[in-house]
């Protein structure tokens, strides 16, 4: 079994901290420590030097993705301290020549990223005969948030082409045993490894896999389920940092404190106090979603209670988002049911059956469709539209993996700004 070579991208903006997670991977079993595009673009061919200067044995990777000047840019990296160099596979045939010459010249090898290739087996051969040494077979960050995976080209390329093949793109434990049993010679891995707390656990985890040409195997999710999963570990923070801080609803808190809602949206227009369409949504809705009321603003009269919420409880309901009053909030809180609602007032309303049930509404303040997806723990709550459910989640896990780094950091008695380097990132 082919144990493979595993390389840690370090898609990172600042040096210190990437030397310190590439120390890290090393500890772990890593093979390669990549200068991520993003560390190159912020430090430049500084970040190679320091890479090299550091680990005078590791083999090291500048993910430059060259698309012009190849001959300038290759030796560019390879004086840095670089050994293999990434290039662009889309790049036009004229610079791909260059950087494969210059290449020869100074003693590196040259890794062409067939990202965003529109036909990528044709392109592989190509590449091939024109002396590329390594294909990459990737999907880029943006393109994994939508479920694009690039473990299953693999076993294509292999039978096309003779040169060594690596991947990238969300790369995980048994992502990295599947694509070495798919033909891979080097997996890279980034945010599995890179945004870890336990840098060294997670690379040890996927060196293991590697190693064994194992992982243990599940059934194949749906992104609905996918989605759901991913929500349910993650808070309602990381998703509207997602979402470029939009999404959350305003004024609303939780009756029950730390209790955690996830599901779609069930959507109720009511008038205040009028609590015959909240009540009949819950006939009308499935285990699992979620009740999203607009009780017209109104905090000075409640259209929902205990039996209410007991009444969900027994359907299997995720929980209610009110924009307005609740009352019986002493047996609610005894329920530890998610109830968010802007205000609580004993004066119940009237069942008049005004309104209506899965239209589209506002609610405190965020447009809602049926069948949103919404998010609410103690910090507030957060609607997703539908079609974007799945990208966001995946990029609010991203999100609160690069939490858990920096809290670790944190804990080793740094600080924020410190991480951040706020000073150096201000807009002049």
């Amino acid at each position: 079994m082919n144990q493979g070579i595993l390389q840690v991208a370090l898609d990172l903006l600042d040096l210190d901290r990437a030397v310190q997670i590439a120390q890290e991977a090393i500890e772990g079993g890593a093979d390669w420590i990549e200068a991520g595009t993003p560390l190159i673009k912020s430090e430049g061919m500084h970040a190679v030097r320091t890479l090299r200067q550091h680990f005078p044995h590791a083999v090291i990777v500048a993910d430059m993705k060259v698309a012009d000047t190849g001959a300038l840019e290759v030796e560019m990296a390879a004086k840095a301290g670089a050994d293999v160099i990434g290039i662009l596979a889309d790049a036009d045939d004229a610079v791909i020549a260059e950087s494969v010459r210059a290449a020869r010249l100074y003693g590196v090898k040259i890794m062409a990223d067939l990202i965003n290739v529109a036909d990528p087996v044709a392109r592989a051969r190509q590449l091939e005969s024109f002396g590329v040494d390594i294909i990459c077979a990737h999907v880029g960050i943006d393109q994994q948030m939508t479920g694009k995976e690039s473990v299953n080209l693999l076993s294509t390329l292999a039978l096309q082409v003779h040169i060594s093949l690596a991947v990238a793109g969300g790369i995980d434990a048994p992502g990295a045993a599947e694509a070495l049993r798919n033909g891979a010679e080097i997996v890279i891995v980034g945010g599995n490894i890179v945004r870890s707390a336990d840098v060294t656990g997670s690379t040890k985890n996927i060196r293991h896999a590697m190693n064994a040409g194992t992982a243990e195997s599940t059934r194949r999710k749906t992104k609905e389920e996918e989605t759901y999963e991913i929500l349910m570990q993650v808070s309602a923070p990381n998703v509207t940092d997602a979402m470029h801080r939009k999404g959350a609803m305003n004024g609303i808190v939780s009756l029950c404190g730390t209790v955690k809602l996830v599901g779609k949206a069930v959507t109720v227009q009511t008038f205040a106090g009028d609590w015959a369409k909240p009540v009949e949504a819950i006939d009308r809705a499935m285990p699992g979603e979620v009740l999203v009321i607009n009780n017209d603003g109104g905090t000075h009269v409640a259209p929902w209670g205990e039996l209410a919420t007991l009444s969900c409880i027994k359907k299997g309901i995720s929980g209610v988002i009110i924009d307005g009053a609740v009352r019986d909030v002493d047996d609610i809180r005894a329920l530890k049911y998610p109830v968010f609602a802007k205000a609580t007032v004993p004066n119940a309303g009237e069942p008049k059956g005004m309104g209506e049930i899965n239209a589209e509404i506002q609610c405190c303040g965020q447009w809602v469709q049926p069948g949103d997806w919404i998010i609410g723990d103690e910090s507030g709550v957060v609607v997703i539209p539908a079609e974007q459910a799945y990208e966001v989640a995946r990029r609010a896990l991203e999100i609160r993996k690069t939490e858990e780094r920096i809290r670790e950091e944190i804990q080793r008695g740094s600080t924020l700004a410190q991480i951040a380097h706020l000073e150096k990132w201000e807009k002049r």
